[in-house]
């Protein structure tokens, strides 16, 4: 084995300890939402469900996003812990290419490289599917969220986004559904 090898088995062994979804190959290029409108994107969203990803493991997760200055977008991620904590992080997002703003780089470290963040759909008014992608050679970990204004969904529009999603190969049978009860959140307004 060459020293390459031996580091994409190294990363790809961490990887997929930490519940990421490893798929071989590079990372697809899905056509995200057109004429993206990012004031009517403003607003709470709903983690109805995602892949799997270490840096993510509560429930009753939301997305508030607003605007912090022109083109850069504040985010505000919170979940409920099972400790009974709310855990939050605070970040921006900003279009890398003012001609593809569905495509968006976030960011919640600094110094640390923004992550893609792209609109793959949204009617602005009821769902959101986010999509996002993280190269590495051989092998590319996929990242997605189906994201609602209100705490759940209908099925045909769950079974419609998980079908965009299989489209590009995502593993939609790896997807963890957010608890977002309402009795169980109530510790988020508090």
């Amino acid at each position: 084995m060459n020293a390459l090898q031996v580091i994409s088995i190294a990363l790809l062994s961490v990887l997929a300890a930490n519940a990421q979804v490893i798929m071989p190959g590079r990372c697809p290029k899905p056509a995200v939402q057109e004429n993206f409108d990012t004031a009517r994107y403003l607003g709470t969203w709903y983690d109805i469900q995602r892949l799997p990803h270490t840096f993510q493991k509560g429930q009753c997760c939301t997305a508030t996003y607003s605007l912090k200055s022109p083109g850069v977008v504040g985010v505000l991620n919170r979940e409920l812990l099972a400790d009974g904590t709310v855990s939050s992080i605070s970040g921006s997002a900003t279009a890398k290419d003012p001609s593809e703003p569905a495509k968006l780089a976030v960011s919640f470290f600094e110094n640390a490289p923004p992550a893609p963040y792209w609109v793959l759909s949204t009617d602005y008014d009821s769902y959101a599917l986010v999509y996002s992608c993280t190269d590495f050679g051989i092998f590319h970990a996929d990242f997605a969220w189906i994201m609602s204004r209100e705490p759940a969904l209908p099925a045909d529009t769950m079974e419609e986004l998980h079908s965009t999603l299989s489209s590009i190969g995502v593993s939609v049978d790896k997807m963890i559904t957010t608890n977002q009860d309402a009795a169980y959140c109530s510790a988020m307004d508090q």
